[in-house]
């Protein structure tokens, strides 16, 4: 059975700390798939926010997830603190991919690799728009 084997962030944008919550948790017990993309989408939000940025207006232009691939390695459960690393892969014109790293905090484990692909939106005149200068900045910061 083929399996994709997501890169790991070169160079980290962000980190930020998570908890597992209860309401992350899935029938076995451990952290479910769809809450794994929540977690990278808490993660951007907070890494705009220092920004002074949104999905909405991210210097000049908004934000929307075109596509997530996601590969799971290990458990998490209920109450674990999670690291979230995210980095910057593929800047383009309009569009770039965000990778992250989720880790458990006590002992290390890889959780989870995530690459989501986001791409530049003009809500206004619903239609993709190129990269806004500062946003393309500090994709490229570190």
């Amino acid at each position: 059975m083929p399996r994709i084997n997501l890169p790991l962030p070169e160079k980290v944008l962000f980190r930020t700390g998570l908890t597992v919550q209860i309401g992350d948790i899935n029938y076995g017990n451990h952290l479910a798939n769809d809450a794994v993309l929540r977690l990278c989408h808490e993660c951007r939000m907070r890494w705009l926010a220092r920004h002074g940025f949104s999905e909405l207006d991210a210097g000049g232009a908004g934000l929307i997830m075109a596509d997530a691939a996601v590969q799971y390695l290990a458990q998490a459960h209920h109450g674990d603190g999670l690291a979230v690393e995210m980095g910057a892969d593929g800047i383009g014109r309009s569009g770039f991919a965000l990778l992250y790293h989720i880790s458990r905090e006590s002992d290390g484990r890889s959780i989870a690799k995530v690459q989501t692909g986001m791409v530049c939106f003009d809500y206004a005149a619903q239609k993709v728009c190129r990269l806004p200068e500062g946003l393309g900045k500090i994709l490229q910061a570190v």
